[in-house]
Formats: structure tokens, C-alpha cells, sequence
């Protein structure tokens, strides 16, 4: 096998290798699979890793949520991929995507703890990092990970039993 890869923007061609490597993750309860719409709905937000043959081996999205905030969603690497830089290369292309964007801080939802504290994430003590003013514009927001950031009882108990995370950029 080929031990080189690339980022690129994802394409609308890539939504199904996106759900091929999201799907045994999502059956691990590590990530959670959404509707194929979704992905195309999002699909700007992706990066995708993609080996010197063509092949999709990773992918990861960076999820604007306001002003100063973002988040790391749906980062998997293909399991024969695992272990050789993949998600390293895909979590500081979407930090520098965020930095790009003028986004100060980037949040995650993970059970991979000790990676993302690789990469200057830390854990979320409480929720002091959204000024009261913030939270409640985001409180209107109908999307599931801004539910899980904010730590709403819709979402209680935690869907996953993940971990809250947040970088400071």
C-alpha cells in the first residue's frame, strides 16, 4: 500500500466514501452517522485525505457555530490508515481553515481525548466559554452539535458519552 496521502476539498463524489468511513465507527457509537442529505448539506465543510491511488482515507469537517467559534466534526480515518498521521494532518488543516475564517476557538465532541490534548485541546471544565448574549442566539440553532456544546437537556444524557473539548487558536 501506497503511504502517502493529500487534503483536498471534498466533493459532491465523495458523500458515499464520507458514509463508508463514518459507518463502522458510527456501529462503535463513536461518531454518529446522519442522513446522506446532511453530508451534501455540509459538504463545503469538508476536508477529505486522499491516498497517491485515488482513494478516500479520511475525512474531517470544520462546522462554523458563531462568530469566534467552530467545530471539528465527523473526522475518521480508514482503519488501515489509523496510526499514520491521517487525522493529524486532516485536525490542523481544519485548524488552519479555522484561523482563516477568523474563528478564535474550535470545539469538539471526542472519546480520542488524548489525541485532540496533542494537538492543544483541552478539556471543557464548565460552559463559560459562550458569553450569556451568545448562548442565546445559539440556542436557536436546530443543529445537534451546537445542542451537545451548549449541553442542552435535549441532548441529555449525552448522546455518545463523549467528551467536550475546546482549543483556543
Amino acid at each position: 500500500m501506497n503511504s502517502t496521502f493529500s487534503l483536498r476539498p471534498a466533493r459532491t463524489s465523495d458523500v458515499a466514501a464520507i458514509k463508508r468511513l463514518v459507518a463502522p465507527l458510527a456501529d462503535q457509537r463513536i461518531l454518529m452517522a446522519k442522513e446522506t442529505v446532511a453530508y451534501y448539506e455540509s459538504l463545503q465543510e469538508f476536508r477529505i485525505a486522499e491516498s497517491d491511488d485515488g482513494e478516500v482515507i479520511g475525512c474531517g469537517a470544520l462546522h462554523v457555530m458563531w462568530e469566534d467559534l467552530a467545530e471539528i466534526r465527523t473526522l475518521a480515518a480508514a482503519d488501515s490508515w489509523r496510526g499514520r498521521g491521517v487525522g493529524h494532518v486532516l485536525v490542523e488543516k481544519l485548524l488552519e481553515d479555522a484561523r482563516a475564517l477568523g474563528v478564535d476557538r474550535v470545539f469538539c465532541l471526542t472519546f480520542e481525548v488524548d489525541f485532540f490534548k496533542r494537538h492543544g485541546f483541552e478539556v471543557m471544565a464548565d460552559q463559560s466559554a459562550v458569553d450569556p448574549q451568545v448562548y442565546s442566539e445559539l440556542l436557536r440553532s436546530h443543529d445537534e452539535g451546537v445542542a451537545e456544546f451548549l449541553d442542552l437537556a435535549r441532548v441529555k444524557p449525552n448522546t455518545l458519552g463523549n467528551t467536550r473539548m475546546i482549543k483556543n487558536l
